[in-house]
């Protein structure tokens, strides 16, 4: 959850009461993510896991189509009396300086979205005693996450709310993708690592349903969002469950990248015209989000959601584990108690 939802408060919460929990690299510098680090182990003892993007490794993005973009936007630039990103040098998100962090004074878990890591830094991990996992969205990927040396895959579901974490953004498909309990299945039969399910989870008996079809483990992020310990913006909070967001779509409007999020007046007007570019789109449209924040306006926001938003419930992070791993049980009395995080 980059962009600050999953918040150290959030990620020290939810270790307390007996999960692990994650936080985002994505969006930050070397040194804030430095800092949050030192944050979550001021609040616990317990193990919990750093996120990181993979920078861009595909071919740059059409400045012509970008600048397209840029002059489309310049009515919510105006709108929002906002002056549009800038896009230049955008790529890099400081990878190579987190990675250096995180191999000097390691966490106990690193997990990476948009592509797997090259066997030497997952080597460089194992080497230091990090449990290291690749964001995968078909068994495709998850075999080569295994033949470069992950310790785990997560595998995300078409349900999951925001980012894709496919590991080539292919424009040509921008389809959904697979259901998570398919792809479970067809990952479990193609590689043997462990598997952390992913997309649309939010209650302990879709859980149960996900350790049923061959995971080890399972990841929320929507289920969260809502929580007092998330550092998700209040609209975004109360959006998950207004009934005027009645569905989710995957959009290029915010990112360049196909991401799912509530279906609001910015996605209708400008995803049908979003090019491929991430992250330039990303930090095109930057201010007109954030602006669109403080005014008070969920229209021009990017409301990241799983399909299963709804379900979503305003209880502290520590108290949702406890519910969600009483639900568990409940639906699978005869498995271990397995944590949810």
């Amino acid at each position: 959850m980059a962009g600050g939802a999953s918040s150290p408060e959030l990620v020290g919460a939810v270790c307390a009461a007996g999960a692990l929990g994650f936080l985002a690299g994505g969006y930050k510098t070397a040194g804030g993510l430095y800092q949050e680090i030192k944050q979550v182990r001021g609040l616990t003892a317990r193990p919990f896991g750093v996120n990181l993007f993979l920078p861009e490794s595909g071919r740059p993005a059409d400045p012509a189509s970008v600048e397209v973009y840029r002059h489309q936007l310049a009515g919510e630039a105006t709108w929002y009396e906002t002056p549009l990103g800038e896009t230049d040098d955008c790529r890099d998100d400081a990878y190579d300086a987190k990675l250096a962090i995180l191999l000097e004074d390691p966490v106990r878990v690193v997990s990476f979205t948009f592509g797997c890591p090259t066997p030497e830094v997952l080597a460089s991990f194992a080497r230091v005693g990090t449990f290291t996992i690749v964001t995968v969205t078909s068994a495709e990927e998850a075999l080569a996450a295994q033949q470069a040396g992950a310790s785990a895959v997560c595998v995300q579901g078409a349900e999951a709310g925001g980012h894709q974490g496919t590991f080539r953004d292919d424009p040509a498909d921008d389809t959904p993708g697979t259901g998570l309990l398919t792809l479970l299945s067809l990952v479990r039969e193609s590689v043997a690592l462990p598997i952390v399910a992913a997309g649309g989870i939010m209650r302990g008996a879709q859980i149960a349903a996900a350790l049923a079809a061959g995971a080890d483990a399972a990841q929320l992020g929507t289920a969260f969002l809502c929580c007092p310990e998330s550092g998700a913006h209040p609209l975004h909070k109360r959006a998950l469950t207004d009934p005027l967001y009645t569905r989710t779509a995957f959009t290029r409007a915010f990112t360049g990248r196909p991401a799912r999020g509530l279906v609001n007046r910015f996605i209708r007007e400008h995803g049908p015209y979003a090019p491929s570019a991430y992250p330039e789109i990303h930090h095109l449209t930057a201010p007109i989000r954030k602006a669109a924040a403080t005014a008070g306006d969920a229209q021009g926001m990017a409301l990241w959601a799983g399909q299963g938003h709804r379900l979503a419930r305003e209880l502290p992070a520590g108290q949702l584990v406890e519910v969600l791993a009483a639900e568990l049980d409940t639906a699978l009395p005869e498995l271990p108690h397995r944590s949810a995080s």
